[in-house]
């Protein structure tokens, strides 16, 4: 899959930009400095080539303002909660946190005649800063100088529903259900994360290797 990443680049920082939000300023910086616009957005899943990151973060914020017009006939009162700006800037953030743990490396791989061959792909490697997932997201924009308001740093925090809590931790699980009831765009973005990564990013080849 061949990726325009300067055409999905003004798409993502024209979508940024319009929240108006201060220190959006500092983000793009940031992001284009550690190399956002160019990474995967996964190293053997959906999206697992060049500029697939942001591509994703961007099939991500188009699911969900579209969860978000519909949730306006299903349960206005729930819509209202919710601006548009708030929506876009969880979910085109919601996987900074993916920028610099990528890293090019050669995989083995068999093609369709079940030999193994050496093909182009990415190894992870989380030493630059392990502080986990959705938290790692919402730690980096603050320190680039991004006003979040309380709904957004839950819903990119929460993002990844029950694969980013610790089933262990009672608090984790507590946190998250009351994340998720108080804040409607934490469901938000959740299903739309899912709607982008399960549907609109799988290929012919996904389920072939289901």
């Amino acid at each position: 899959m061949n990726i325009d990443c300067k055409k999905n680049q003004e798409e993502f920082v024209e979508l940024l930009r319009s929240t108006k939000r201060e220190g959006i300023e500092y983000v793009i910086e940031d992001l284009e400095k550690d190399g956002f616009f160019e990474a995967p957005a996964s190293a053997g899943h959906h999206l697992n080539v060049a500029g697939g990151l942001c591509l994703h973060s961007l099939n991500v914020c188009k699911a969900g303002l579209m969860v978000w017009e519909g949730l306006k006939t299903l349960d206005p009162a729930s819509a209202n909660q919710v601006k548009r700006e708030s929506v876009i800037l969880a979910t085109l953030l919601h996987d900074v946190c993916k920028t610099d743990i990528y890293k090019r490396t050669v995989k083995k791989r068999k093609n369709k005649l079940g030999q193994w061959e050496d093909t182009e792909g990415y190894s992870v490697n989380y030493k630059k800063f392990p502080m986990g997932h959705g938290e790692k997201s919402v730690i980096m924009l603050l320190l680039s100088g991004l006003e979040l308001q309380d709904d957004e740093m839950l819903a990119i925090r929460w993002h990844m529903g029950a694969w980013g809590i610790n089933m262990n931790s009672y608090e984790d699980q507590r946190c998250y259900d009351t994340a998720r009831t108080l804040n409607p765009l934490c469901c938000i973005v959740q299903s739309a994360d899912g709607i982008a990564a399960a549907i609109l990013e799988t290929t012919s080849e996904d389920i072939e290797n289901i």
